[in-house]
């Protein structure tokens, strides 16, 4: 009998087994379609603890979707029309800029760097200048193509306009439903199972509720920071290098790292002195002791365990697999995975192969 059990579980493994693989398979196959889902299922995600904490208020499940939809198709609204064309004009004066930047950096700060003893020789101007306006060229040209096809083909153009309505719809069944598919899912798992995989469900999504809901927020307020000190300086770009620092700000030190580089390089380049520079410094410095006492406290917590190293693996892994989708859910299945190898750690420790 239990030689005929253990047949049973095996052949179970083999059929789990082909059907991950399957699964797999599938996704790396409709990878192309799944944005919009993907999407939506990420704010649904960040809505139904504001949408459960309007419920525990005494409001029905429909208005309190219905206000936490409104919220986020507002913002969704301010940064497609406001923040967008903010940061495309902002873009567009940097490159109309560069030419004088690069001007200024070899008449300037390569003669400076050659009275330190730093070789000036990896520097050619005149190349770097012909790279730039044959990318630009190329890019433009590029973009040229990818305008008119999508003009000219009618799948493409509905295929875009299919996503921009199915998001918003998509997010708010999503909403409205988040409990029931949980619910739905849990009634799935096998009975003899259930505590356990409940428990590490309930882990996986602590883990990310730190690391998305809470690294969000972080990366939000320290854009919003960085923006606000750099215009105070009076730095053109600061809308851009703000937005740019706050968003690699996802990968602890990066965005302080990238943010005093290229926000000190502008500072320089337009005021032609070094107080402004000491002055970005001074920016990032007050946005990062913000960060340390009050926003990763509040928001991410001790929680996450994800190492920079990781995050940035699963980030450039996930955009190398599956395109932008992948990009979306590296940070989720990576806070998983992290669970999952936590766990395997702990039963190969109390296990016979350890002892």
């Amino acid at each position: 009998m239990a030689a005929k059990q253990q047949a049973m579980t095996d052949e179970h493994k083999i059929y789990l087994t082909l059907i991950v693989l399957a699964s797999g398979w599938l996704f790396y196959l409709l990878s192309p379609i799944l944005m919009p889902f993907f999407v939506s299922a990420l704010l649904a995600y960040l809505g139904d603890p504001i949408v459960d904490k309007l419920e525990a208020k005494k409001l029905s499940r429909t208005m309190s979707v219905s206000i936490v939809f409104g919220v986020l198709l507002l913002i969704g609204l301010l940064l497609l029309l406001v923040l967008l064309p903010m940061l495309t004009a902002q873009v567009a004066a940097l490159i109309e800029r560069l030419p004088g930047y690069l001007a200024l950096f070899q008449t300037n700060i390569i003669p400076w760097l050659a009275s330190t003893g730093f070789p000036v020789d990896i520097f050619d101007i005149d190349t770097i200048k012909q790279s730039i306006i044959n990318y630009w060229a190329e890019a433009g040209h590029i973009a040229g193509n990818i305008v008119k096809y999508m003009t000219h083909s009618g799948v493409v153009a509905l295929q875009w306009l299919a996503n921009l309505v199915l998001i918003p719809v998509l997010t708010f069944y999503l909403l409205r439903d988040w409990d029931l598919l949980v619910a739905r899912f849990r009634e799935l798992i096998p009975r003899r199972n259930a505590d356990k995989i409940i428990a590490l469900s309930l882990e996986c999504d602590d883990m990310l509720a730190a690391f998305i809901r809470g690294q969000l927020m972080v990366m939000l307020a320290l854009a919003t920071i960085y923006t606000i000190g750099l215009a105070m300086i009076g730095l053109d770009l600061a809308l851009l290098l703000g937005v740019v620092a706050g968003i690699v700000s996802f990968v602890p030190y990066l965005g302080l790292i990238v943010g005093i580089s290229l926000a000190g390089l502008a500072a320089f380049l337009q005021f032609h002195e070094w107080l402004p520079v000491l002055m970005v410094v001074g920016v990032f410095g007050f946005a990062q002791m913000i960060e340390g006492m009050v926003l990763t406290p509040r928001f991410v917590g001790e929680r996450i365990g994800l190492h920079p190293v990781a995050v940035l693996f699963a980030v450039m892994a996930g955009a190398q697999l599956f395109g932008f989708t992948g990009i979306l859910l590296a940070l989720p299945v990576a806070a998983v995975v992290m669970v999952l190898l936590r766990h395997a750690h702990q039963q190969y420790i109390e296990s016979q192969l350890y002892i």
